[in-house]
């Protein structure tokens, strides 16, 4: 691939990761456990839907094929899509879903901490942008972690549950290829390994207080940024694509 194809193949990575969370945290509305919590998610899920808009915004300039921020959204189909397995899984009950947050957004905001310093001036821009509303984010979602967690027999053992079974999915976050290395080297990105190290550091803090234990490594499930997903994927942008797709003409 050239230099412009891995710089596309990356933005897409991040655009992707956001839609397909926001897309999930939007299945959420009207199921949260108060009407406080309702308002955040529902915020929560454009934040990130408005980051996948100026990521793709950027992809269609890179790409320079005249395709814009809705043809990478509802005109792609589900293997073209190269987002983290951990962000499309299904939200479950509500631990389930606090505990993919935090997983993947301690991941997100070192990410983009680190794409604010990066030698390409429009993701540094986006990131910059993005990175203060994923540390309210995760701010929020570790408090509910903690209070799930510290909370009952029934709440912690729960969440202990929904910790284990996500586990298998964080491997990938730091899995690097060919993409994250020419970022790396060419527009000094992120180091994942570096990442992965803070990021097991926060995490490991973060659980110490919930009072919960950090899963042991083992197989890891990978394949989401080469276009490998599960199941459940296919069903959510089905549902996401639904209405464009249907009526590809129509406006608003």
């Amino acid at each position: 691939m050239t230099d412009d194809d891995l710089k596309l193949k990356y933005v897409l990575r991040l655009g992707d990761n956001a839609l397909v969370l926001g897309q999930r945290l939007i299945e959420q509305v009207t199921h949260g456990p108060e009407l406080e919590e309702e308002l955040a998610n529902a915020n929560i899920a454009l934040d990130f839907i408005g980051q996948a808009r100026m990521f793709y915004s950027y992809a269609g300039e890179l790409e320079g094929k005249g395709r814009d921020e809705d043809d990478f959204a509802f005109r792609r189909d589900a293997p073209e899509f190269c987002n983290l397995l951990l962000v499309e899984q299904p939200n479950g009950h509500f631990g389930d879903l606090i505990v993919r947050q935090v997983l993947f957004e301690q991941f997100h905001l070192l990410l983009l901490e680190a794409l604010t310093e990066c030698g390409d001036p429009r993701v540094a821009e986006i990131a910059e942008r993005a990175v203060r509303e994923v540390r309210y984010h995760l701010r929020h979602t570790s408090h509910w972690l903690v209070r799930l967690g510290d909370g009952t027999e029934e709440s912690h053992d729960r969440v202990q549950e929904s910790l284990n079974r996500a586990w298998r999915y964080t491997g990938e976050m730091f899995r690097g290829d060919a993409v994250d290395d020419w970022m790396r080297e060419k527009c000094s990105g992120p180091d994942l390994q570096e990442i992965e190290a803070t990021w097991r550091e926060r995490l490991g803090n973060l659980l110490a207080e919930a009072t919960l234990e950090m899963p042991e490594d083992g197989w890891m499930a990978e394949g989401g940024r080469q276009g490998i997903h599960t199941e459940a994927f296919g069903y959510l942008v089905a549902e996401m694509q639904h209405l464009p797709r249907t009526y590809p003409d129509a406006s608003w």
